[in-house]
């Protein structure tokens, strides 16, 4: 990786924090040596990027400070347009419209060369139209209460038909490929348990708030999903 790249990048990673980062961490991130990352930093600052912080406690940039537009390559532009369409295709409305508007700012910043070619959609980077409002059900509420750690109340029918109300702690959304799971603690079942959004027939925000803890949390069921995989494998 050239120098000027690599400054760019450190810069990028910098302005996209709020807190400190370590330069143990920045150079894992850019797959560099410490002592590189130190000269770095010192390159940026005598440039006249206002870079706080000191060796050994870590930096960020001063709070107000703005750099240029971005600028992406091809390829970046691709996988960024990608993720735009996925989320367009597949997710809720609510989202669906800021990947609209998070496009147009993409837009907005591509050199002429680029601009026509990203403009209209290539034949060769389709994606269907799962009926997201069908799959996605209720997104929009459930994503907002995974935010706030806001208990729910769901109506749910299963795949046999039966129905049931339950009170869950909703803990993350997972994307199947035509379905959206939503994985929670049942306070009924009193283990963990996963909604499919499109069998969800009401959802009702209730008027208290969960916390995680070390052993319901969504970091704990994936490891403890990821610890019985490879317990099977052995």
């Amino acid at each position: 990786m050239r120098k000027a790249e690599r400054l760019f990048q450190l810069l990028t990673l910098l302005r996209g924090r709020r807190t400190v980062i370590t330069a143990k961490a920045l150079s894992e991130r850019l797959q560099v040596s410490e002592r590189t990352i130190y000269r770095d930093i010192q390159a940026l600052s005598l440039s006249g990027v206002p870079i706080e912080g000191e060796a050994g406690v870590g930096y960020r940039l001063r709070p107000g400070f703005s750099v240029p537009p971005l600028m992406f390559d091809e390829e970046e532009l691709e996988a960024l347009l990608l993720g735009v369409r996925m989320v367009q295709g597949w997710s809720d409305s609510a989202l669906g419209n800021a990947a609209d508007r998070a496009l147009d700012k993409i837009r907005a910043v591509l050199p002429e060369t680029l601009h026509h070619r990203h403009t209209i959609r290539p034949e060769w980077l389709l994606v269907p139209d799962y009926y997201r409002e069908e799959s996605a059900r209720f997104s929009d509420q459930i994503r907002q209460a995974i935010k706030s750690q806001q208990v729910l109340q769901l109506d749910y029918r299963r795949e046999d038909g039966a129905e049931s109300t339950r009170v869950i702690w909703p803990l993350g959304l997972v994307f199947w490929g035509k379905t959206w799971t939503l994985i929670a603690w049942c306070e009924l079942r009193t283990a963990y348990r996963m909604f499919r959004l499109d069998r969800i027939l009401q959802s009702l925000p209730l008027p208290r708030h969960y916390e995680t803890t070390s052993e319901i949390s969504l970091q704990y069921y994936l490891n403890k999903v990821q610890q019985e995989e490879c317990d099977e494998t052995i």
